[in-house]
C-alpha cells in the first residue's frame, strides 16, 4: 500500500531533483515529487529504506538511488533535504562526500529539516561560496500533511531561488511563502511551534477540567468547536485525547527538539517566552512518563 495519498499536481516541466532523508516526513513527500513527474534522486543512511522506495515508486520518473548525498546531487537542478537535526543537516552538505561537493554551479538546496536560524545562514554562506543557493524551508502538517501532500512550507532565502523551487514544492504542499531572507523560515516555523504548545496545553488542562467536572467531552469539544474556542488542535485531536490515545502524531521527543530551538533563539534575541518554557518542562514530565514517541497531544497525560 502506498505511503502516500493521491492528489492533484500542478502541470510543470519535469526536473531532475534529489531528496536527502526518507524519515517518516521525507519518503511521502519525495514520492509526491516522483507522481508529480520529476525525475527523483534519493538518498537515505539506510539504504534499505532507499531501495523500498524506488520500488514502490518504479512506475515513475525513473527514480533512482545513491549510497552518498555527493552522488545523489550531481545531476540535480534541485536537491531537497529533510534530515533531524543541526548535525544531520551539516553531515549531508558539508564535506567531500555530502551534497554541496557534488552540486552542480548555481543548482538549489531546500532545507525542509527543522533547525536552527544560525545553520540556516552558515550553510547559506557556504552555498554562496560554492556557487549555488540555499532556501531555508521547513514544513508544518505533519505526517498527514506529507502524505496528502498538504503541507505548508515557511521559507527563507533569495527571490530568484524562491521562484524557482516553489512550484516544484507545490507537489507535496498546499502554500509555500518566502518570508524574508536566509534563517526566516526557521524562525517562523519556531513561532509555529511556539503557538502548537500553547495551544495545545491550554486544550489538555480544558479537557481535563471538564472530565473531572463530569462532562461528556467529545460532546462540549463538537459545541465549542464551532465557537471561537475552534483550532486545529481541537478538531483533530480533542477526541483522541478524551480518549486516552496518543499512539501516532508528532512525537514529543521531536516537539522538546524543536521547543529546545525556540528557547535557545529567545535568549538570543530577548525574546520573553514563559508559557513556552513552562510547557517545555512539562514535556520533560511526559518524557519521564515513557511518552518520548507519543503525540504531542499527550500533555494531557500529566492531568489524569
Amino acid at each position: 500500500m502506498s505511503n502516500i495519498n493521491e492528489k492533484a499536481y500542478e502541470t510543470i516541466v519535469p526536473m531532475k531533483v534529489s531528496f536527502l532523508g526518507l524519515g517518516v516526513m521525507g519518503y511521502p513527500m519525495a514520492g509526491h515529487l516522483a507522481r508529480a513527474g520529476h525525475m527523483v534522486t534519493v538518498y537515505n543512511r539506510n539504504a534499505e529504506k532507499s531501495a523500498a522506495w524506488c520500488a514502490e515508486f518504479s512506475e515513475s520518473a525513473a527514480p533512482a538511488q545513491a549510497s552518498t548525498p555527493f552522488l545523489a546531487s550531481q545531476h540535480a537542478d534541485i536537491v531537497f533535504c529533510c534530515v533531524g537535526n543541526d548535525d544531520d543537516l551539516r553531515s549531508v552538505t558539508l564535506g567531500a562526500q555530502a551534497a554541496f561537493a557534488g552540486m552542480r554551479k548555481g543548482a538549489i538546496f531546500v532545507d525542509h529539516t527543522t533547525a536552527s536560524a544560525g545553520v540556516a545562514r552558515e550553510l547559506h554562506a557556504h552555498a554562496l561560496a560554492s556557487g549555488l543557493r540555499f532556501v531555508d524551508a521547513p514544513v508544518s502538517g505533519g505526517q498527514a500533511g506529507a502524505q496528502n501532500g498538504m503541507l505548508t512550507v515557511m521559507c527563507g532565502g533569495e527571490q530568484t531561488a524562491f521562484d524557482t523551487i516553489r512550484p516544484v514544492a507545490m507537489a507535496f504542499s498546499r502554500a509555500v511563502t518566502l518570508l524574508g531572507g536566509s534563517g526566516a523560515g526557521q524562525l517562523a516555523k519556531m513561532v509555529n511551534q511556539i503557538c502548537i504548545a500553547g495551544l495545545v496545553q491550554g486544550l489538555s488542562e480544558a479537557i481535563a477540567f471538564g472530565q473531572k467536572a463530569g462532562l461528556d467531552m467529545n460532546q462540549v469539544l463538537e459545541v465549542i468547536g464551532k465557537g471561537a474556542a475552534q483550532s486545529w488542535q481541537l478538531d483533530n485531536r480533542g477526541q483522541t485525547m478524551v480518549a486516552d490515545q496518543f499512539n501516532f502524531g508528532f512525537a514529543v521527543d521531536w516537539m522538546r527538539k524543536d521547543l529546545g530551538l525556540v528557547l535557545e533563539e529567545g535568549r538570543r534575541n530577548g525574546a520573553r517566552l514563559p508559557v513556552t518554557a513552562l510547557v517545555d518542562q512539562f514535556y520533560a514530565d511526559v518524557q519521564g512518563m515513557g511518552g518520548q514517541r507519543w503525540d504531542t497531544s499527550s500533555l494531557i497525560k500529566r492531568l489524569r
